[in-house]
């Protein structure tokens, strides 16, 4: 029998599943009505473009924990074509972070560095180190290559005008306005001072018009917008950034980072980004030396903040952890020297558990030409990423028995509403092994149950409660019968 908070997850999800079904059927006709008689549908019209473009957490793999921003097109292709042999594990996009647009990152001064544009001031990639971008093919070339191998592609975007556009003055593409009637020279990106703001008007959203219709030309899938979410929050560039994306009609993801969003704007992040970062950079390591936080951010800190943002999980706005980095690292990591994942074993278990239940978009950081057996078990097991990909409900558990202080536990329920698949997830938040024991009635749950752990295939018999030993920051799932 479901435990009664059970019962009212599966009742409210059976009546949007009904809707949901309906609306797939019907969509046209239900947005049609929407917009002629609903005031206000024009969110609704948007709130079913974001289900349809992110109905489940996004997967895949990044080349800024590994490459930083000296990724080539080499690089990228070299790891892309492991990634498709993951394909039928869910794993499907391939992005590139910050720096594409640099000719040489490793510069010193921008003069050297060089970011690249087009004649209307448009960021373009560097042909030195994406040399199919040659003669204005752009990234087309590259996105057509991973089309055909059935992955996706994605790019971190800067926000506003480049101060360089500003300087020459460009005409917008397709526009009457110029980059200086855009650009607001008095307030430029925290981290990358070559970004002024873009104004909030015509001019500025005929700019990242002009810039998303080439992206998206160019085959575009993913768009991680930089920048935008923290250190300071910029609503109307995100909004104007997603009108933009529907303007091109082609279904373009937006990820929001760093994060998290003011409290206040997480239904504004909801309406406009499918994915939304709640912290600075995540990196390999369990908690920051005494004295330092902020950034980045470790592995203990991720169970607070993926418990803090748990209630604003839904299809189509998803909470991102960040990439998670295990597996090699390297050879140019964003963060750090080169090396293997500063995690140990049970750490890097913990963390895949903890993203898969948290609904989290799973992206790798690792460099996937150096692909190790044990990283491999991880993002090869399907019963933990269909936790990610298709629970309806899952969410921390805050009545749990004693001796569970130094512990957290979440459950998450898949399938059937009215007969879900059961699954819980045990934490180990502490330096030492512990043992947790649990009756299943203190966990919500009535009567005696079976379970199964999904990382070891270790089935325990039916009986009224569960008991296990883990080790220092370990973790164990079952899926519970």
């Amino acid at each position: 029998m479901l435990c009664p908070s059970v019962r009212r997850w599966a009742y409210t999800t059976a009546k949007l599943t009904l809707w949901y079904m309906f609306r797939m059927t019907r969509r046209g006709v239900c947005v049609a009505i929407l917009l002629l008689l609903v005031p206000g549908a024009i969110s609704v019209a948007a709130l079913l473009d974001a289900q349809n473009l992110a109905p489940s957490p996004p997967m895949g793999w990044s080349e800024w924990d590994a490459y930083g921003m000296a990724v080539t097109e080499a690089d990228f292709r070299a790891n892309a074509t492991v990634l498709a042999g993951l394909r039928k594990y869910g794993w499907q996009y391939a992005l590139i972070d910050a720096g594409w647009y640099i000719n040489n990152p490793t510069g010193a001064k921008q003069e050297v560095r060089r970011y690249l544009l087009d004649g209307q001031g448009r960021l373009t990639p560097s042909v030195n180190r994406f040399p199919s971008a040659a003669d204005g093919a752009g990234f087309k070339p590259l996105a057509d290559w991973l089309h055909g191998r059935g992955l996706k592609f994605g790019i971190h975007v800067m926000p506003g005008i480049p101060r360089q556009a500003v300087t020459e003055n460009l005409l917008i593409a397709g526009s009457s306005f110029h980059a200086v009637d855009a650009a607001d020279t008095t307030q430029t990106c925290s981290w990358d001072k070559e970004f002024y703001v873009a104004k909030d008007n015509a001019a500025g959203q005929d700019y990242y018009d002009a810039m998303v219709r080439l992206y998206a030309e160019w085959g575009v899938d993913y768009i991680k917008l930089g920048c935008v979410s923290d250190h300071p929050f910029h609503p109307s560039e995100i909004r104007q950034i997603a009108e933009a994306i529907r303007k091109t009609n082609r279904p373009i993801v937006l990820s929001l980072s760093p994060g998290p969003p003011p409290q206040d704007y997480v239904d504004f992040a909801s309406r406009y980004a499918q994915v939304w970062r709640i912290s600075a950079e995540h990196w390999d390591f369990w908690a920051p030396p005494p004295g330092k936080t902020g950034y980045p951010v470790g592995l203990r800190e991720a169970f607070d903040l993926f418990e803090k943002w748990a209630p604003y999980v839904k299809p189509g706005s998803w909470v991102d952890g960040d990439l998670l980095p295990e597996g090699w690292l390297g050879p140019h990591p964003g963060w750090g020297e080169p090396r293997q994942s500063r995690e140990t074993e049970d750490e890097q278990k913990t963390e895949f558990t903890l993203w898969a239940i948290a609904r989290s978009p799973l992206l790798l950081g690792c460099n996937l030409t150096k692909l190790d057996a044990f990283t491999r078990s991880l993002i090869t097991n399907k019963e933990v990423i269909g936790i990610n990909q298709n629970a309806w409900n899952s969410h921390p558990v805050k009545s749990v028995a004693p001796g569970f202080e130094h512990a957290r536990v979440w459950e998450a329920q898949t399938g059937a509403t009215d007969r879900p698949n059961l699954y819980f997830a045990f934490f180990n938040l502490d330096d030492r092994p512990v043992t947790l024991h649990s009756t299943w009635a203190q966990l919500g749950l009535e009567g005696r149950h079976a379970a199964r752990n999904l990382w070891n295939g270790n089935p325990l018999v039916p009986s009224e409660g569960i008991e296990m030993t883990l080790p220092a920051h370990g973790s164990a799932i079952f899926r519970v019968q």
